[in-house]
């Protein structure tokens, strides 16, 4: 029986920060950086080992990043490690990264103009991803119906994502399942998406073994 054709498509911030705050509450996120390609074969091989011996196997065809990207004005630095980032972890054919402009929130005169500190730029108060959730529920259904596609992995544990999982499973092409970390007696941390229609899906629990095993160990 041939395996299955799968991708997987990968909500990086969700997968990262709840990853890194769950396995390595203490130390700096960006030495727990999670490379793409390397959590795929994690969440592959672990979903593998996990089939009944009746279950098909899976095979990754590619990998969709979904990330939001800093502004090169505001956070130069930043901006060029997430460049640097998405450049290394492309090496691999079967990656690529989708960036979104994070969305910044400006400090404000009292008369309706963004302040500005003593060098004339402008006061950032804040900043968020914003369409992120809706890049990953587009990549979940479109690869759904995609005719070389036997299997849609979802790699999110952000709720917002459910609608996506009932319109990619109408579809009845593609087989959709889903991915999340996992810790013994911690689930709240650990909690899984599901359907809004109720219906299960399979989802590939992953530990703190397959964590350590997908950061990026690379010098940015």
């Amino acid at each position: 029986m041939p395996a299955l054709r799968a991708v997987v498509v990968m909500d990086y911030q969700n997968v990262h920060l709840t990853g890194a705050k769950l396995f390595a509450p203490r130390q700096p996120l960006h030495e727990f950086l999670v490379h793409p390609m390397h959590y795929a074969n994690q969440l592959i091989r672990v979903r593998n080992s996990k089939q009944r011996a009746d279950g098909r196997e899976a095979a990754l065809t590619r990998v969709l990043v979904y990330r939001g990207l800093p502004s090169a004005t505001h956070d130069p630095d930043a901006y060029a490690w997430n460049m640097a980032n998405k450049s290394s972890w492309e090496r691999s054919e079967q990656v690529n990264v989708t960036h979104r402009p994070l969305k910044y929130e400006y400090e404000w005169t009292a008369d309706g103009r963004r302040a500005t500190d003593v060098h004339g730029r402008e006061i950032v108060k804040g900043k968020r991803e914003k369409g992120i959730d809706v890049l990953c529920a587009l990549a979940v259904v479109r690869e759904a119906a995609a005719a070389d596609v036997d299997l849609v992995v979802l790699a999110s544990q952000d709720t917002d994502l459910e609608p996506a999982l009932d319109e990619a499973c109408r579809l009845g092409h593609a087989k959709i399942e889903t991915a999340s970390w996992f810790s013994p007696g911690n689930y709240g941390a650990s909690r899984e998406i599901r359907m809004l229609s109720g219906l299960r899906l399979w989802n590939t629990r992953l530990g703190i073994e397959a964590f350590m095993r997908t950061i990026d160990r690379t010098t940015y």
